[in-house]
């Protein structure tokens, strides 16, 4: 579809958010389908983790995004769904590769959403294809399991904070969970989460620069827990690493809900994104180093340098690798 100004941000530049949205909803139709392929109990498929997905270039108003998914592995109770975004300038016929992301679905019945279906196996070209999809399941399912288990701190306002300081950027907003929001099964949209998410993170980067900023990155996104309609979920942010030219924000998902089954608020969904901030010509620009108080801060920028700096070796590896081919 096209690109539309409420897509955007002051600078034309389209949300990161809503590339995630659109990755997300073709990832629920693909895994869907393919879940109902054969006789057997209705289901939806639910989004349960985003790999780490590279933004390569930015989109911009008027361009078209083509978004296109293939399943490339399933095991017994979920599925794993490749996802490419392009980017076509219409006046000019010009294409370019804008997203790859990975996301992994869970099939639930429509029935009984605490039931979780099993999946149509599927063919594969070569048996190597299955080999590495299975150690790729078992990577995320293991890293999906270590999240959730550190996953129970919480972001409290500053009072007066010193600019460049964590306190002096984080943001949350506070969102109610309507009908729209929503699948068949009365649980939000992967994307939908994904969108507000980064909507809280570009404040914060932008907060702390104070420039036009886009999102470069986010790191695999795991969803730990359904939020269901009726919950009011609050999206919290926070700065934890800069380096010259990158910002790294967590952000998390905390729901209360109140209507069906009142319960306390619970971690729903983290992640961490990386953002630059650009120039009006659409240069990277300097980062303001971030300035760490406490001890928890200060933990938490080294954790975030060791997550650039084995992200900046991978990508030097991969490109060593590409030249020598």
């Amino acid at each position: 579809r096209i690109m539309r100004p409420d897509d955007a941000n002051i600078a034309g530049n389209v949300h990161g958010g809503t590339i995630l949205k659109m990755i997300e909803e073709a990832g629920a139709i693909i895994s869907t389908r393919h879940c109902n392929s054969q006789a057997g109990e209705p289901c939806v498929a639910a989004l349960a983790r985003v790999e780490r997905t590279d933004f390569l270039s930015p989109m911009c108003i008027g361009e078209v995004a083509n978004v296109s998914a293939e399943i490339t592995y399933t095991s017994r109770h979920s599925v794993e769904v490749q996802v490419n975004v392009m980017s076509e300038n219409i006046l000019t016929g010009a294409k370019k590769v804008t997203n790859k992301a990975t996301l992994w679905y869970v099939p639930l019945s429509l029935k009984n959403v605490n039931k979780v279906v099993e999946v149509p196996p599927i063919q594969y070209a070569r048996k190597e294809q299955e080999d590495e999809g299975k150690k790729r399941y078992e990577e995320q399912k293991l890293d999906r399991l270590e999240t959730k288990q550190r996953n129970g701190d919480v972001i409290l306002p500053v009072i007066n904070p010193e600019p460049h300081t964590v306190g002096y950027s984080q943001s949350s907003l506070i969102h109610l969970v309507g009908p729209s929001d929503c699948t068949l099964l009365g649980f939000v949209h992967g994307g939908v989460t994904m969108k507000l998410m980064d909507e809280v993170a570009g404040i914060v980067a932008a907060r702390h620069c104070k420039t036009n900023i886009v999102t470069a990155s986010v790191d695999a996104i795991n969803f730990h827990e359904k939020i269901k309609k009726g919950c009011v979920i609050t999206v919290s942010g926070r700065m934890t690493f800069t380096s010259n030219k990158s910002m790294e924000i967590e952000v998390f998902v905390d729901a209360d809900p109140f209507v069906d089954e009142p319960r306390e608020r619970y971690r729903a969904v983290s992640a961490f994104f990386t953002y630059v901030s650009l120039s009006k010509e659409g240069k990277p620009l300097p980062v303001p180093q971030l300035l760490t108080e406490t001890e928890d801060e200060k933990r938490r920028f080294e954790e975030g340098k060791g997550r650039y700096l084995q992200t900046k070796a991978k990508r030097q590896a991969q490109m060593q690798q590409q030249a020598a081919q």
